[in-house]
């Protein structure tokens, strides 16, 4: 399920209108959706009873200072910290500084504490790698996948999550949140 805040952005896709171009996107997001295996939603919490993996993939843009504004990777860790009922990854995909997985551990932490909540989490830094006009190659057939982690249950799940594209090879590269 693709979570986006942008309801215009939303209504689109669930309108089969695709808001970026990549070749074989459109087809590719039809096909799944038709399928049953991809919906499109502004609300985190209702997807979040379904699931124990997500993956943060938001924009970074360059704030005034020239630094990556972090606003919204952390406000998806908020929102996810007040809607976590269970043991569950949390990803980040979004290209963030070194430091980044270890913030978004805290503001998840805090919001638990907030609801008097104390549950297991896990957060994985997953850098993409993927090339304008190539992306969707990129992602199929992924020359490495990066998983930045120290627990063993996220590492297995991200496994079995990437399994039907690092099939033929041994493509997935394991180390520390802050060396991915």
């Amino acid at each position: 399920t693709c979570v986006d805040i942008n309801r215009d952005k939303i209504d689109k896709l669930n309108h089969g209108i695709i808001p970026i171009y990549e070749p074989g996107l459109e087809k590719l997001i039809h096909d799944n959706e038709k399928a049953g295996r991809l919906s499109f939603t502004t609300s985190l919490k209702k997807t979040m009873k379904d699931s124990n993996l997500f993956l943060i993939a938001v924009g970074t843009p360059e704030s005034p200072n020239g630094e990556a504004n972090m606003d919204y990777i952390y406000s998806a860790a908020r929102e996810i910290g007040q809607n976590l009922e269970k043991e569950s990854v949390i990803v980040n995909k979004s290209t963030v500084p070194v430091g980044t997985a270890d913030k978004v551990r805290t503001i998840i932490a805090e919001e638990l504490a907030k609801r008097k909540v104390e549950l297991k989490f896990h957060v994985v830094s997953n850098p993409e790698f993927l090339k304008e006009g190539d992306a969707i190659q990129d992602f199929m057939r992924p020359d490495r996948v990066i998983l930045g982690t120290d627990s063993k249950y996220a590492l297995d799940i991200l496994k079995v999550l990437y399994s039907p594209f690092t099939m033929n090879h041994d493509r997935i590269i394991t180390m520390g949140v802050k060396e991915a």
